[in-house]
C-alpha cells in the first residue's frame, strides 16, 4: 500500500462533509464468510448457485432452496465483525460526532455491518438475516438455531412460505434503499468503494453516479477491479488492514 496515496486519502476524507462507501463480499470474507460460490461444498457441491438463488429454484423446489439458504445463514450468525467493519463504524462515529453524513451501502447479506455498530446501512440485496412472507410480505427473524422444516411455513399466512429476505436473481433491488444510495451518491464529496468487483449492476453504477457528481473516489481492495483504471485513488490490501489505518491517518476528530 503506498503511504502517500493512503495520507492523500486521509486527508479528502477530514475535509469531507458527507461519505459515502460502499461494501462486497471481499469485506465479508475477511470474516470467514464464504463467497457465494465457495459455499457449495460437502452436501452442495453438486448444486449450481445460481441455479439455487431465483425465483423459479424456490417455485420448483422451495426445500432444497430454504435449506441452502439456512445453511448459508448459519454461516453468517458463526461469523464476527472484522477490523474493517469496525473502522467504517469508526468512521460513522466520527462524522456523526461532528455533525456530518455518512451513509453505507452493502452488497452484502450478514449485518455484520450492524453488529460492528454502523447505523445507517443500506442493504441493497437485502438480509439473509430477516426471511419473508410470500404471500403477506411481512418479516421476522427466526431464531438462531437452525431451522428443523423445509421450506419454512409462514406463520402470517395459512399455506405460505418464508424465503430469505434477499435479491434473487431476476429481481429487482429494493427500490427505496436503491433510491437512497443513488441520493447519497449524488451529494457525497468522497466516495468509498471496499472490497466490492464493481460488476454487479446497477450497484457497480453508484461509483460512477458519485464521480459524475464530482465526488473524489477511492477503492480499497486486494486486487484490481473493473473500476480501477478511472479512481480518483486505489490503497489495495484487505479492508481490514487498510482501512484501521486510514482512520489512523486522519488524525484525532
Amino acid at each position: 500500500m503506498d503511504a502517500g496515496t493512503l495520507h492523500l486519502v486521509a486527508e479528502r476524507l477530514a475535509k469531507a462533509r458527507r461519505v459515502v462507501a460502499i461494501t462486497g463480499a471481499g469485506v465479508s470474507a475477511e470474516s470467514g464468510i464464504r463467497t457465494f460460490r465457495d459455499t457449495m461444498d460437502g452436501l452442495w457441491k453438486e448444486f449450481d448457485p445460481q441455479r439455487l438463488a431465483t425465483p423459479e429454484a424456490f417455485e420448483r423446489d422451495p426445500a432444497t432452496v430454504t435449506r441452502w439458504y439456512d445453511h448459508r445463514r448459519l454461516g453468517c450468525l458463526a461469523a464476527d465483525p472484522n477490523p474493517g467493519h469496525l473502522a467504517l463504524a469508526r468512521l460513522e462515529a466520527r462524522l456523526a460526532d461532528a455533525g456530518l453524513g455518512f451513509v453505507l451501502a452493502t452488497q452484502n447479506v450478514d449485518r455484520l455491518h450492524q453488529r460492528a455498530g454502523s447505523r445507517r446501512v443500506l442493504e441493497l440485496h437485502g438480509s439473509i438475516m430477516e426471511w419473508r412472507c410470500t404471500a403477506t410480505g411481512r418479516k421476522l427473524v427466526p431464531d438462531p438455531s437452525p431451522m428443523t422444516r423445509f421450506p419454512p411455513p409462514s406463520p402470517f399466512a395459512e399455506g405460505a412460505l418464508l424465503r430469505p429476505d434477499v435479491v434473487w436473481f431476476g429481481e429487482l433491488l429494493p427500490m427505496e434503499v436503491f433510491a437512497a444510495a443513488e441520493r447519497a451518491s449524488r451529494a457525497c464529496d468522497v466516495f468509498l468503494s471496499v472490497g466490492t468487483s464493481s460488476v454487479v449492476f446497477p450497484a457497480a453504477g453508484l461509483i460512477r453516479t458519485a464521480a459524475a457528481h464530482g465526488a473524489y473516489t477511492v477503492e480499497i481492495n486486494r486486487e484490481e477491479t473493473a473500476a480501477s483504471v478511472w479512481v480518483d485513488a486505489a490503497l489495495r490490501g484487505p479492508s481490514g488492514e487498510v482501512l484501521p489505518r486510514l482512520l489512523a491517518a486522519m488524525g484525532p476528530g
